[in-house]
């Protein structure tokens, strides 16, 4: 039998091109005269767009224009026009210097991460805490059970994301204990997952209903909510509203043709303005394993225009209606999860095991339901932001809001805001003040 011989391939191949062409970085604030300008070079990889728009979204910057173009083997031509929350140019020499490291030349690592490897409830610790991801069908009262679970186990929440979208709610929380360490225990751990299944499944036994999702790997907050919601098809889920948002003269325009000549899927969004619009589109292409090889973003208030020109990883465009279909759902569901009009309730207070607990069942006790949430903690700090709405879904009345004023003044600080009908204006200052990225973890800089 003839011996065959293959040819040997360095297992550092892949990393070499960007050895010798390390990402070419730029932060311009003298080509425009209301906006900076950040350009990047880079040889070409998968991933490489989302990375950079995560990380300007990650900073709070609001993306006005975007110029992408990633032909052949480099990601070039990459143009952000960006703006801080008050739409002024980016001039903060440290901020500057952050951008320059992060999407230039950097090493990634994932040391010091340890999994739990029970089945059901996602669970997996970074650094001093453990990350826990829940989804199910959501129903008025959710997060103060799930919020009420953990304050029973003496398991504080540092940092969450919740999202609830098309009767579906999905979190994403970072815990630790009493003496602020990672909860670790294998019999802890089962116990809180136990307990935590029982409370999404309710009174029912189906797995649609009060189904646990596992984790699938270190990834952004936001992302991974997206991921979550994706894997759980909640753009199947057509869910008649009374919402402006949804109404037909503001529900997002999304087209799909083909561009014969260069043979790319040209996928073309207008919809409401908001922040985080782009990083969501990206997202949701990216997870469905579209590659974007150029790409045109536009703000014209109070609308945004982005364009897409995409190709399946494979190399196919979009042929068929059913795949047009699904992109257009997907790219919809992307969009309409991250909006919440109404009242945002932001609240401050001491850090300390069950203060989520005890702020949720406020919430709940005066008839309200929470659409989206997010906790972050600053040293001793904890700040909590609540986008609400009565059992109902109907905006929340001023007898109410002054009756939470007056409970829960007593022992904290809370700030009512209405949620303005422009969604470019930036979400609360206070907002998920640290940003979590499994594996690539960094904090950002704190105004």
């Amino acid at each position: 039998m003839a011996t065959v011989c293959w040819p040997y391939f360095d297992p550092e191949y892949e990393n070499f091109s960007n050895r010798i062409n390390p990402p070419r970085v730029s932060v311009d604030n003298a080509s425009c005269h209301d906006c900076t300008l950040v350009k990047v070079d880079s040889v070409n990889k998968p991933g490489i767009l989302l990375e950079v728009v995560q990380i300007l979204t990650d900073l709070d910057f609001i993306i006005t224009k975007a110029y992408i173009s990633s032909d052949g083997g480099w990601f070039m031509d990459a143009v952000f026009h960006v703006t801080d929350q008050q739409g002024k140019k980016i001039t903060d020499s440290k901020t500057i210097d952050f951008i320059e490291k992060a999407l230039g030349p950097k090493g990634q690592s994932n040391e010091g991460v340890k999994r739990w490897g029970g089945k059901g409830v996602g669970v997996h610790c970074v650094g001093d805490h453990t990350a826990i991801e829940l989804i199910g069908r959501d129903r008025p009262g959710l997060l103060s059970e799930i919020s009420a679970v953990l304050a029973s186990l003496h398991i504080n929440v540092t940092a969450a994301e919740v999202w609830t979208h098309n009767r579906r709610i999905a979190c994403v929380l970072y815990v630790n204990d009493a003496t602020s360490q990672s909860v670790d225990s294998p019999n802890r751990l089962s116990l809180m997952e136990e307990q935590l299944k029982n409370i999404l499944r309710g009174c029912e036994d189906d797995d649609k209903v009060g189904r646990t999702s596992l984790s699938m790997g270190f990834t952004h907050m936001d992302r991974r909510l997206h991921q979550m919601l994706f894997a759980d098809r909640d753009y199947e889920c057509a869910v008649v509203t009374t919402d402006v948002d949804y109404a037909p003269s503001f529900k997002p325009q999304i087209t799909i043709e083909r561009c014969e000549e260069k043979g790319y899927s040209v996928v073309s969004v207008r919809c409401k303005d908001r922040a985080k619009l782009m990083f969501d589109i990206v997202c949701t292409l990216t997870d469905m394993q579209y590659v974007v090889f150029h790409a045109t973003i536009s703000s014209d208030a109070p609308y945004a225009s982005q364009e897409y020109f995409i190709r399946h990883v494979d190399g196919c465009t979009l042929d068929t209606e059913g795949e047009k279909e699904r992109v257009i759902k997907c790219i919809e569901a992307a969009i309409q999860r991250r909006v919440s009009e109404g009242v945002s309730l932001e609240l401050c207070a001491k850090d300390r095991v069950g203060l989520l607990s005890e702020v949720t069942r406020i919430l709940r006790e005066n008839g309200l339901t929470v659409c989206r949430a997010g906790v972050s903690t600053v040293g001793e700090e904890a700040v909590n932001v609540f986008y609400v709405r009565d059992a109902s879904g109907n905006p929340v009345d001023s007898k109410t809001i002054e009756a939470l004023r007056k409970e829960i003044g007593k022992t904290m600080m809370i700030n009512v805001k209405k949620v303005p009908g422009n969604a470019k204006a930036p979400e609360n200052r206070g907002w998920a003040k640290t940003s979590f990225s499994f594996g690539n973890l960094f904090e950002r800089f704190l105004t």
